[in-house]
């Protein structure tokens, strides 16, 4: 995009958009895309995030590629879209809230698609965040979201998970200096360390032996160090305080949450129960999966209730 501004007032010009579509895109009278439906991964994931439905993607099935059409995008902060590490801004990019998330893919659609309006978003975690806060801000934009292990907010173990990994980063005297250093190299792979514990389900790593939970463990630190100390610090940063609990009234789209019995980010009882209550057009799946808080890696296990979900939109 030639340009995007910030809330804070910042402007990045050039602004790069990394994305991919499929599907079958329809068109309504005033020639406008009226099936779109817009994927939102998790934090720091990119557009390849969408793989995550793929499965379902056949005819028939919830998320038939003949009958929508799926734009995913790397999101804002996001490696390969506008980020500190694409822009080579490093600490000097513009701090971005959730908000600005929002409208920067709004404009991006509305930019390079002519989308003003989507049938609908879904979000992951992170991305469940982006599909809460574009529902209230912009209650008219879609029909629905699916919000899948993701909260209304940040609080309790997450928060503090998210000040650690902060504390981790700042504490480093090298963060400030905008150059990788050996130093910065071990603090990334220390702050990436401490979300490791938050994947995969307790039940899960219970049943690993402690020389397979060490490989695995020393495996996730390794391959984390391709992300970017800063891409992780401001998005991180971006989620921190992340609490739409007293807007969720404003919602008006239908709403489908999906909750899974072993994530240890977003426990049903905690998040998506009390979620689903404070959102009137709500509707609660919870699933029972190991994988924990990547269990949209197997959402074929819920197929019928997605396409009964979806079978509402048909006349859209």
């Amino acid at each position: 995009m030639d340009s995007f501004e910030f809330e804070n007032g910042d402007v990045i010009d050039d602004a790069v958009v990394e994305f991919m579509t499929f599907g079958t895109p329809k068109y309504d009278a005033e020639g406008s895309i009226s099936n779109a439906i817009v994927y939102c991964s998790g934090s720091l994931g990119t557009f390849a995030g969408i793989n995550k439905i793929l499965p379902l993607t056949e005819k028939g099935d919830a998320f038939d590629g003949d009958k929508y059409f799926f734009v995913s995008m790397s999101a804002l902060g996001s490696p390969g879209s506008c980020s500190p590490s694409t822009t080579d801004l490093k600490n000097k990019f513009p701090k971005y809230s959730l908000v600005d998330v929002v409208n920067f893919q709004r404009q991006f659609l509305a930019e390079k698609f002519g989308i003003k309006h989507v049938l609908g978003l879904i979000g992951n975690s992170m991305g469940g965040f982006i599909g809460l806060t574009q529902a209230i801000l912009y209650p008219e934009f879609q029909e629905f979201i699916i919000c899948g292990v993701s909260s209304y907010k940040v609080a309790g173990h997450d928060y503090i998970l998210s000040k650690f990994v902060d504390e981790i980063i700042t504490s480093d005297p090298d963060y400030a200096s905008g150059e990788m250093t050996y130093s910065l190299i071990r603090t990334l792979r220390l702050a990436n360390l401490a979300e490791f514990n938050f994947g995969l389900s307790k039940e899960a790593l219970r049943s690993m032996s402690n020389e397979e939970l060490a490989f695995e463990f020393e495996t996730f630190g390794n391959e984390m160090l391709e992300t970017d100390i800063y891409d992780l610090k401001y998005c991180n940063e971006s989620c921190m305080n992340f609490d739409v609990e007293d807007d969720l009234d404003k919602i008006t789209s239908e709403v489908l949450i999906i909750s899974c019995k072993q994530d240890p980010h977003f426990p049903p009882e905690l998040d998506g129960i009390p979620m689903s209550r404070m959102i009137e057009n709500s509707r609660l799946i919870i699933m029972d999966s190991e994988l924990g808080h990547l269990c949209f890696n197997e959402l074929e296990t819920i197929s019928d209730e997605l396409k009964e979900f979806m079978e509402g939109f048909d006349d859209c």
